[in-house]
């Protein structure tokens, strides 16, 4: 799978996250510090989002300092479902119930154990074809106006 790791700080975590993912096996593309590059963090959530949305990833994962700030940047693309997830419940669920096509972590909150963790949650959960209406609904949020 193709994911893309972005941030807007380079640290312990994000240098675990690369290492983890490629374990993993998958294929990851750095965006933001991780990959020498300097950016903000609503810079680095709309760029890693975008290669989301437009199917050069398949997923991504994004983190800065408290992860609410990527995660609101990243859900501002359409297309992109985007969780802050602080636990592997949380991120088994994001996957199962919503879709989530970007996981979303704090880099203040989240230990290495704890993200490990997350990313078996994240990548072992299955979208529920029963919850395929309610995403649908959510994706048409992107096209609304109020």
């Amino acid at each position: 799978m193709r994911i893309a790791l972005g941030s807007d700080d380079r640290t312990h975590l994000t240098d675990f996250l690369a290492a983890e993912l490629e374990r993993r096996g998958h294929q990851v593309a750095l965006i933001g510090p991780p990959a020498g590059d300097d950016v903000e963090w609503a810079d680095v959530a709309a760029q890693l989002a975008r290669t989301v949305s437009d199917g050069a990833n398949d997923q991504g994962v994004l983190c800065c300092w408290t992860g609410t700030g990527v995660s609101m940047a990243a859900n501002k693309v359409p297309g992109i479902r985007a969780a802050l997830c602080r636990d592997a419940e949380t991120a088994r669920g994001a996957r199962r119930w919503n879709d989530a096509n970007v996981l979303c972590l704090s880099l203040r909150a989240t230990s290495e154990v704890v993200a490990k963790e997350i990313l078996d949650a994240w990548f072992e959960a299955e979208p529920d074809a029963s919850e395929a209406a309610n995403v649908a609904k959510v994706n048409a949020l992107d096209t609304k106006r109020s």
